[in-house]
């Protein structure tokens, strides 16, 4: 998830490989059903490795394991 804290500096929203992260009203939102931390194109995610103001930490309303998560990329990658 993307807090209040975010300053909407546009890092995090191209570099994501599913397209979760979105504008929302005020600052930019992660789309839980798209995001995969980045598993399966990454070792970790991308918007928080550039993430200028440490503004996405884990949603505990979302926490999925590594195998979940890369369930998740081969469902969001099939052709």
């Amino acid at each position: 998830m993307i807090t209040a804290e975010c300053i909407n500096c546009d890092v995090c929203e191209p570099v994501c490989p599913n397209q979760a992260i979105a504008m929302g009203r005020e600052f930019y939102e992660i789309d839980p059903a798209k995001c995969t931390e980045c598993v399966g194109h990454f070792d970790e995610p991308q918007c928080v490795s550039l993430c200028p103001v440490e503004c996405i930490p884990v949603n505990p309303a979302h926490v999925e394991t590594p195998e979940q998560l890369l369930a998740k990329y081969h469902e969001l990658t099939q052709a």
